[in-house]
């Protein structure tokens, strides 16, 4: 069986969240303003978040690398 991804929208919010694993973590930012990454303590990417999703209807389409800074 695959791993599950949970994938959350706010619609209200206007935000994405999508979380590969359920461990705990924290938010950081990322090179774009919109998106941020979700790191465990061993920097490790376990998910990342977009806000205002909507505004990103008119722009060129969002691409952005999210790298984990573990050793």
């Amino acid at each position: 069986m695959g791993k599950e991804i949970r994938i959350w929208y706010d619609k209200e919010g206007d935000y994405l969240e999508v979380l590969f694993d359920r461990r705990a973590g924290y938010f950081r930012e990322t090179e774009n303003d919109a998106v941020m990454e979700k790191v465990d303590d061993g920097d490790n990417i376990i998910g990342f978040s977009i806000l205002k999703v909507s505004a990103l209807n008119d722009e060129r389409p969002l691409s952005i690398s999210l790298k984990s800074y573990a050793a």
